[in-house]
């Protein structure tokens, strides 16, 4: 999809010159349009509100006169975030490229805590708060539903405010370094089971060392208080 932009006073009727209000607002409804298709590419579990803010061209310019400027999207540009976008001439006595600098914001759903929290601790339900928040300024993605981070545990200390995504939780502790376990293979038709001493703390889900009587370490599967899962 491209966007036909005037830059010079014969085609000033025709489309509004390259930094006026009325072409920003034309650039934000294209952009609207492009991070829109991208979100929906991902195939995001719930709706998301597309925002754009448009920055300027870099003031040292000094362009063309040219009569037909068409944005595009460089390869691999992620609408999401601080990005840029490319603004081309097809039309004019000098052929120019530039680029313009811009900010997408991705609105949906998730949590914010209350107040502040400390690592480690169990989170409950009062503990956080359903808000809309901004996707893109999170490094992991969002928890949308509440099930999924109650019972869990915090990995670090939150201040209130903060929005919980997949690194601010994990499963609670299930036992620590140093207990007993058993450890289980399990294959077609068999199960062996043996014990050894787990070397660090387990929590559900998440991989744990474990050494056994004969002093080898294997890694394994933290199934619950007393399991672990050894893949063959």
């Amino acid at each position: 999809m491209t966007l036909a932009l005037a830059q010079s006073s014969a085609d000033a009727a025709k489309a509004p010159a390259i930094g006026s209000g009325a072409w920003r607002e034309q650039m934000a409804i294209w952009l609207r349009e492009q991070a829109s298709v991208q979100v929906q590419g991902t195939q995001l579990p719930v709706p998301l509100r597309v925002e754009v803010e448009v920055g300027s061209l870099d003031s040292r310019l000094r362009l063309a006169p040219c009569q037909r400027v068409e944005p595009y999207l460089p390869s691999g540009t992620r609408l999401w975030g601080r990005a840029r976008i490319g603004l081309r001439c097809t039309q004019g006595p000098v052929a120019w490229n530039v680029f313009l600098p811009i900010y997408v914001r991705v609105w949906g759903p998730g949590w914010v805590v209350r107040q502040p929290l400390a690592g480690g601790e169990t989170l409950q339900p009062h503990h956080a708060e359903a808000a809309e928040v901004d996707w893109t300024l999170q490094r992991q993605p969002v928890l949308v539903r509440q099930q999924d981070w109650v019972g869990q545990q915090l990995v670090r200390g939150l201040a209130a405010g903060q929005v919980l995504h997949a690194g601010s939780v994990r499963a609670p502790q299930v036992f620590a370094s140093g207990a007993q376990v058993r450890l289980r293979v399990q294959g077609a038709g068999f199960t062996i089971v043996a014990s050894g001493e787990a070397l660090g703390d387990g929590h559900v889900g998440e991989p744990v060392r474990v050494r056994l009587p004969s002093k080898r370490v294997v890694l394994g599967t933290v199934v619950d208080a007393t399991t672990v899962d050894v893949a063959l």
